[in-house]
């Protein structure tokens, strides 16, 4: 899978199809959100902070629950996503929450963002979370554009998926239930799927089932925000994670899913970063 528009094409498909099945899937619970009182998952809540008055900018928002959480809570939010359906819905929540004078939503791919909201270090926040790397081929291009948004001393917050652990997967279980080997970590070329099955819904089947995605070291997005002209303020590794990311996960209290008994390897990694005045 090498041309640029193989890729983008049988992702946003494969997207486009998802927000229908996530606007009812029991791994998005919207009623707290419809209550005036949307939480972000456990790791944000712990690490975020109050956004109460600043700008921030959501990249890859998908249908825009954390979006419209954010502005629940006192920001600005501009949200982007490259799927048509996500931002229709993501538009439809607003008005049914009274939220469009604090959130407003672009439809764009990532790497077009710059001309898609021409608004130059005019950001407080930078805000992308859970499953948003994977599915990008550059991350020093990601990086730039990240610290091109923040303004002078503003701060750039990441959580997703570990990419140590990332190398496994389920298709080959050892017979412990543990996953076994998948792809190799240092490998950076894309990596193309077919498969049916929804992260959030485990009864869905996606017609769209082809997919692309990149396995990004952590050296790679780490070192790519310094480059950009970021300073790492932290970085944090989790043995939890939003999703069911292996079979063998159990969910706990705080909604995550965590290793059954020690914690083997991270599941997750979160940082902040700034923008050198």
């Amino acid at each position: 899978m090498t041309a640029d528009e193989d890729w983008r094409a049988l992702n946003r498909a494969n997207w486009d199809e998802r927000v229908g099945i996530h606007l009812k899937a029991p791994g998005y619970d919207l009623a707290p959100l419809r209550a005036g009182r949307g939480r972000l998952n456990a790791v944000e809540e712990a690490e975020l902070g109050d956004v109460r008055g600043l700008r921030v900018l959501h990249l890859q928002c998908h249908f825009g629950a954390d979006t419209l959480c954010l502005a629940q809570r006192g920001a600005t939010v501009v949200g982007l996503d490259f799927s048509p359906a996500a931002i229709d819905a993501a538009n439809a929540l607003a008005v049914e929450l009274g939220l469009t004078g604090r959130a407003r939503f672009v439809c764009a791919d990532l790497y077009d963002a710059p001309s898609a909201i021409p608004e130059p270090a005019s950001f407080d926040l930078v805000y992308v979370t859970w499953g948003a790397t994977c599915w990008l081929p550059d991350m020093r291009r990601w990086a730039e554009i990240v610290a091109g948004f923040l303004k002078p001393g503003g701060r750039f917050y990441y959580a997703d998926g570990h990419p140590a652990a990332l190398v496994l997967d389920d298709l080959v279980p050892r017979p412990d239930g543990m996953p076994g080997f998948f792809a190799p970590y240092l490998d950076r070329r894309a990596l193309t799927f077919d498969d049916p099955n929804d992260y959030a819904d485990p009864e869905a089947r996606l017609e769209n089932s082809r997919n692309v995605s990149w396995l990004h070291p952590l050296s790679d997005i780490v070192t790519g925000l310094i480059d950009a002209g970021l300073s790492l303020d932290w970085l944090h590794e989790h043995a939890q994670v939003p999703w069911r990311m292996f079979r063998i996960l159990v969910q706990r209290d705080d909604g995550d899913w965590h290793w059954p008994d020690r914690p083997w390897l991270p599941l997750a990694v979160s940082l902040q970063a700034s923008r050198r005045r």
